[in-house]
């Protein structure tokens, strides 16, 4: 059976849009049919009281993938811990502003509300050895190949100012928008309150 006809039938046994396009339901399934129920008590233990912190902060659709990154780059030795979840568009602004009007390196270049962190669909990762925090390490690339194994967007593969800590999961409805046009969407729904993964 081919990759695509396993997520499909995973789909249509679930229930959800059966079109070979794994989302976070999808990835949690074929993981329960994989290893079992039990390694959710494993992945608490693996995303410690910081990640989780940060994890929790994220829309539940994210979440899982979010722990399961981390469990996943523990199982080949790389230990990580996810360090930044949701931001508030001033939490945003005051770090755009570091490097700018702020002492520090510029770390971001988007302002509040043009952020995927603004609406708890995006977080970042820290790669750690011997409880060290690596700013570089080679590490980071295969996280990143695991990340979009689980079906998350991996900043190591943006054009411009890359960021290989990100992740961020593109809602369904989004995946033929550009960024600006879906960050524009995303600010729309949280001004009127709407639902992110829910195509309107």
């Amino acid at each position: 059976m081919t990759l695509d006809a396993t997520i499909r039938a995973v789909q249509s046994k679930i229930g959800v849009a059966v079109d070979g396009n794994p989302g976070p339901q999808t990835w949690a399934a074929i993981h329960r049919a994989v290893v079992g129920d039990a390694p959710s008590a494993a992945i608490g233990k693996l995303a410690d009281e910081r990640s989780e912190r940060a994890i929790v902060t994220l829309l539940p659709e994210v979440q899982p993938l979010a722990r399961a990154l981390v469990e996943s780059a523990a199982t080949i030795g790389i230990a990580i811990k996810v360090i930044s979840g949701t931001r508030t568009y001033d939490e945003q602004n005051a770090l755009y502003e570091q490097g700018r009007t702020k002492p520090g390196r510029i770390v971001t270049n988007a302002r509040g509300g043009y952020s995927n962190h603004n609406f708890g669909i995006a977080f970042d990762i820290g790669v750690f050895e011997g409880g060290r925090y690596l700013n570089e390490s080679p590490a980071y690339k295969a996280v990143g190949a695991m990340g979009m194994k689980l079906g998350l967007e991996w900043g190591g593969n943006w054009r411009t100012m890359t960021d290989e800590p990100h992740f961020q999961l593109r809602p369904s409805w989004a995946r033929e928008m550009s960024e600006r046009d879906m960050l524009a969407e995303l600010r729309r729904r949280n001004s009127q309150n709407l639902p992110v993964f829910i195509y309107l």
